[in-house]
């Protein structure tokens, strides 16, 4: 592996619309924010791509020798619905519809997103605050932003004025929106409340007597606005400038944009250096939604009770299948999706398997092992690109299906090299683990390795007929018998 200095990673910045270098402002040191989930329902399917894409960028920067502070936090307050100032928190309608407290919800939906992010192997960032636990940083901030003349207050709210920081910068830098045609798009509009213009959003918001979530501030009781906690979180844990910002495509606008508008009213500097952006996940074609039932959740695909898939998929499957697309694709899940993604997984885990049982020879053949090495950190130095690493995974297990067929041939040297990238791609940086989920898929591969058993010792009788038959019978099944100089493996078609 090269040394950090001789590396040339690429990211896409949302915020330049082109691929840059990365160049971390402090040698050897990352420092990375990602929105995190606002806890008032059970994970989905399209979060859980979010912080899998960002697991991998945490996992190849660490990889790669970095010292990283990945801070994700927790909202569990301020959240308003559809990103209106005037509608109510989520997490308090939740609390209220179930007749709990917020923090009862908040705490059952928590221990929900750890596990389900547990089950895909995401690693914990180094750091998860909490709005609640940050609402003193918060009210600092409204204090500097109204001290720097960018919000204003009224009847004990406060608003950040999005004309004013206009004339000064750009709001709408980050997802190419003009404020003229905001305003245009808006001038028709009535009711707008208190506020100055449609346009500006709340920093801090006078809570009615109904409000169950309230803080006492110089303004009066009240809750954070949604934006606000994480320039309050990601400055305290990471200064006013680091290196990156990440999240859902549907936070460009208005949550970063906001961020970036309130890092630049206080600090004179963009939050962030590289604003980085995972898309989204469509179910059969359709955007996914609880409100149309087109929509899924995790617990529902590893235990096979849903009306959509034919069968369980394990969260090691369904994380491959998450991998097989970049981060900034929009990628459609379905079941013949997910039959597709089980069986390369087990391709890529039968191969790295093999490699503990192939002889080795005088010499390598038919595989430039550097070439193929320098590749695999290309392939994710060009903006974390995980579907060509697999490609190029794929590519050294048909050389190590060879080798054990006897076709090729490996040195001692080469295939401990070998070994050791292919657990550092496939382990450390893709997150894949060997262990499945599904207690089925166990028992289902013992009992096929129980058949390749049976046919062997019926081959060894001379009992052809038999061994055939298995053969025949499991090649109608989808799964592919190889024999090799030392064992029969399995894959599937």
């Amino acid at each position: 592996m090269k040394s950090i200095a001789e590396q040339h990673i690429q990211i896409y910045n949302s915020l330049s619309g082109t691929k840059e270098e990365f160049i971390p402002l402090h040698d050897n040191m990352v420092g990375m924010y990602v929105c995190g989930p606002t806890v008032y329902n059970n994970v989905h399917l399209g979060n859980c791509r979010t912080f899998i894409s960002f697991d991998i960028i945490f996992r190849y920067l660490k990889h790669m020798g970095y010292k990283v502070r990945y801070v994700r936090n927790i909202t569990d307050a301020g959240h308003l619905e559809n990103g209106s100032d005037e509608r109510e928190d989520r997490i308090a309608k939740k609390a209220r519809i179930e007749e709990i407290e917020p923090m009862e919800v908040v705490q059952k939906y928590t221990v929900d997103f750890h596990k389900t992010l547990s089950k895909f192997n995401t690693l914990p960032p180094s750091i998860e605050p909490t709005a609640t636990g940050h609402i003193v940083e918060q009210i600092e901030l409204v204090k500097q932003i109204l001290d720097a003349g960018f919000a204003y207050e009224i009847d004990g709210s406060v608003y950040f004025d999005v004309l004013k920081f206009n004339q000064s910068s750009t709001y709408g830098k980050l997802s190419g929106r003009k404020l003229e045609d905001m305003i245009h798009n808006t001038r028709e509009t009535s009711g707008q409340g208190e506020k100055r213009n449609p346009q500006d959003f709340a920093l801090w918001k006078k809570a009615e007597a109904e409000h169950i979530m309230r803080w006492a501030s110089p303004w009066g009781d009240g809750f954070p606005g949604w934006h606000l906690e994480c320039t309050a979180m990601s400055t305290k844990y990471l200064g006013k400038q680091f290196d990156i910002h990440g999240g859902g495509v549907d936070l460009k606008f208005p949550h970063h944009e906001c961020e970036i508008a309130q890092g630049e009213a206080i600090n004179n500097c963009s939050p962030a250096n590289y604003w980085v952006h995972a898309n989204m996940l469509t179910l059969n074609g359709k955007k996914m939604a609880k409100s149309t039932g087109n929509n899924i959740l995790p617990d529902e695909i590893f235990s096979g009770e849903n009306e959509i898939m034919e069968r369980p998929f394990s969260p090691n499957v369904t994380r491959f299948f998450m991998l097989q697309a970049h981060y900034r694709s929009v990628l459609d899940f379905s079941n013949d999706a997910m039959l597709a993604s089980e069986k390369g997984f087990s391709r890529l885990m039968q191969g790295v398997s093999l490699l503990n049982s192939i002889d080795t020879a005088k010499k390598t053949t038919g595989f430039n092992l550097s070439e193929w090495r320098q590749k695999c950190y290309n392939a994710m130095n060009d903006d974390f690109n995980t579907p060509v690493l697999i490609a190029k995974l794929f590519d050294a297990v048909k050389f190590v299906q060879n080798v054990n067929d006897g076709r090729e041939s490996i040195t001692k040297e080469d295939l401990n090299k070998l070994q050791v990238t292919l657990h550092n791609f496939v382990y450390d940086v893709l997150g894949l683990t060997k262990k499945e989920e599904q207690g089925v898929n166990l028992y289902l591969e013992d009992a096929l390795n129980l058949l390749i058993e049976l046919r062997n010792e019926a081959r060894k009788c001379k009992d052809f007929a038999t061994s055939d038959k298995i053969r025949d019978e499991l090649s109608k099944a989808g799964i592919i018998l190889q024999d090799g100089q030392q064992e029969t493996t399995f894959t599937l078609k």
